[in-house]
């Protein structure tokens, strides 16, 4: 059950990341057509600042949720071979 968790909320936050890179491309392609982002650097900035929001969210559940389990798992694995 902790494994499918933390899977989907990987899976969520790459794919929010996904729909902001998405933007980001779609600023810089095709800014013209964009009519209600009269700012586009601002719009971008925006764009980037959330990616990086998620970003984060997805590394602190690499670096302290998954790393604490394979830590846990090792750990088990060494003491049932003493």
């Amino acid at each position: 059950m902790r494994d499918m968790i933390l899977n989907a909320s990987k899976s969520y936050y790459v794919g929010l990341i996904n729909k902001h890179i998405a933007n980001v491309e779609i600023y810089l392609s095709k800014s013209v057509g964009i009519g209600e982002h009269s700012d586009i650097l601002a719009s971008i900035d925006k764009e980037i600042a959330e990616i990086g929001k998620y970003d984060d969210r997805l590394s602190m559940i690499i670096k302290y949720l998954e790393r604490r389990q394979s830590n846990e798992t090792e750990e088990k694995k060494e003491s049932k071979s003493k």
